[in-house]
């Protein structure tokens, strides 16, 4: 194998990074065939990255052995990496099976990669702003079509935050993340150990890109609950709302009042249940507390019950719980998300105009506890 190279961050957005410095394996043919048949999402990644590696920053943030293959985990970054300017951060494949997140963002990829060559209007959002992206966190788990990572680990269970009982309500026995055995689902992994390197190379991520800023917004898509797309934001650990609560009410309400016709359901996750060890607490405590910057992460939570309705058999497939295998269903679920996320890149963009002042602060705090709490009220 060759070793993967690392690759330095221009000091202007302007910079460009040669071809023949973005840091792909290079594989023999047998791997090749090994990825196409069981990780495609990764090569196509890596053939965006090539085609996109002028006006991106590529990079491997750690590698993952699986059979003979190192898998790396890769992070692309556009835009303009001024420490002044907002950025947002793209996020998926968290859990291996949910392979429909990654393909959502790998095909937003492409639709930017390609504009970039001839829209002048997104040209100059990318002034404004900053792009992240790690499409395939978890790239030895989607390899074997797991939930967990190579260890057996749950990742979005890894993270040292447990759930706090403090209005009476207790996490799930195993699905809220469990201690007794890698072979059973949702396992946290040891405690007191360090998280996984898959976890440690999103957080480094995070850390790197997004702090300081003046502000930075995160979209992490999943699938494989409910009958309808939903929004979820922190807190999962514990019912109690975050600080943040009136920034959350006010995406909301200009999400709703820009696409009065979208259908996602935007929620507090805890309203539906509590977990140990997520990722988002785990980094939303890190980034709000230690670094006191603002930072708003969001999960798309991909209503993939309703394609085990319109299609029951989908319930003997490992991935049917968690994926449209009809592929127009597939091609709708890449279609359909796309004005989320460039609406994401704008909101984050133009956060001063909607951002709550001191006027408003109180009143939409206050409404998202009627809207979201009223069992703490």
């Amino acid at each position: 194998m060759v070793a993967l190279p690392p690759v330095a961050t221009p000091p202007l957005h302007l910079a460009r990074t040669a071809p023949e410095h973005c840091p792909v394996l290079e594989r023999d043919r047998a791997e090749q065939s090994q990825l196409r048949r069981l990780l495609p999402e990764l090569l196509e990644l890596e053939r965006l990255m090539h085609r996109g590696a002028e006006r991106m920053v590529c990079r491997s943030e750690a590698a993952v052995a699986v059979d003979d293959l190192q898998l790396p985990i890769y992070s692309v970054a556009l835009g303009n990496p001024n420490r002044e300017c907002p950025a947002i951060l793209l996020t998926g494949g968290v859990h291996g099976v949910e392979r429909i997140g990654t393909q959502v963002i790998l095909g937003f990829l492409h639709s930017l990669v390609e504009r970039l060559t001839w829209d002048a209007s997104l040209t100059r959002l990318l002034d404004e702003l900053y792009v992240v992206m790690v499409p395939i966190v978890n790239p030895g788990g989607m390899y074997h079509n797991w939930r967990a990572n190579p260890n057996g680990v749950d990742l979005n269970r890894n993270a040292p935050v447990d759930v706090d009982c403090d209005v009476g309500r207790s996490t799930p026995l195993i699905g809220g993340g469990q201690r007794f055995s890698r072979y059973l689902p949702w396992y946290r992994g040891k405690a007191g150990k360090e998280m996984e390197v898959e976890a440690q190379a999103l957080e480094k991520v995070v850390l790197r890109e997004l702090t300081p800023r003046p502000a930075s917004l995160v979209l992490d898509l999943h699938s494989g609950f409910g009958f309808r797309d939903r929004l979820w934001f922190p807190y999962a650990y514990r019912r109690r709302p975050i600080s943040t609560l009136a920034e959350y009410m006010s995406l909301k309400l200009l999400w709703e009042r820009s696409y009065p016709s979208q259908a996602y359901q935007f929620e507090p996750q805890s309203q539906h249940y509590l977990t140990h060890g997520d990722l988002w607490d785990f980094l939303c405590i890190e980034m709000q507390y230690d670094y006191k910057q603002l930072f708003l992460p969001l999960t798309l939570e991909l209503g993939s019950w309703n394609w085990v309705r319109k299609r029951p058999q989908q319930m003997f497939s490992r991935l049917g719980l968690f994926h449209p295998m009809v592929p127009h269903r597939q091609q709708r679920a890449l279609r359909d998300h796309q004005l989320l996320l460039h609406f994401m890149l704008k909101a984050t963009s133009s956060y001063s105009a909607w951002l709550p002042d001191s006027k408003s602060r109180d009143s939409l705090h206050q409404a998202a506890l009627n809207l979201w709490y009223q069992d703490l009220l």
